[in-house]
């Protein structure tokens, strides 16, 4: 077998040679957002929800995400058939997202939303927990 010393050096020249290339910012996926609840504890009847919705890489609430599925019912406590009404609400605060809900009975209440962040592809979808007191 032949061995070309030159071209052996000059493949790791070339090599050493190559310019660097700066590593890219990590992009933000959907699984970077959640929603967290504001308060865990609401009065039966009618009431407001307030929850946010952070960023989980800066810790920052994310405004003028686009709310397009909720629904509000008892399944915590084994009663997904148990259904209430829910609407939003405008909000003061960015990155807030309010809901009027009516809750009917004391008890666990599921909220689940589904949103879009603006940039993003994918949907941020999530469930909280909702303890309804008298």
């Amino acid at each position: 077998m032949t061995t070309y010393p030159f071209a052996r050096a000059l493949g790791a020249a070339l090599l050493g040679a190559a310019p660097s290339v700066p590593a890219l910012p990590a992009l933000a996926g959907i699984k970077d957002y959640a929603f967290e609840p504001t308060r865990t504890e609401a009065k039966v009847g009618e009431t407001i929800l307030s929850v946010r919705l952070m960023d989980k890489r800066t810790g920052k609430p994310v405004p003028d995400a686009v709310i397009f599925a909720k629904r509000i019912d008892m399944a915590p406590d084994s009663m997904d058939e148990m259904t209430s009404t829910i609407e939003q609400v405008p909000s003061t605060e960015p990155g807030i997202y309010r809901f009027k809900a009516k809750l009917t009975m004391a008890g666990g209440w599921r909220l689940s939303l589904g949103a879009k962040v603006q940039g993003e592809t994918g949907t941020v979808e999530d469930r909280l927990v909702f303890q309804a007191v008298k």
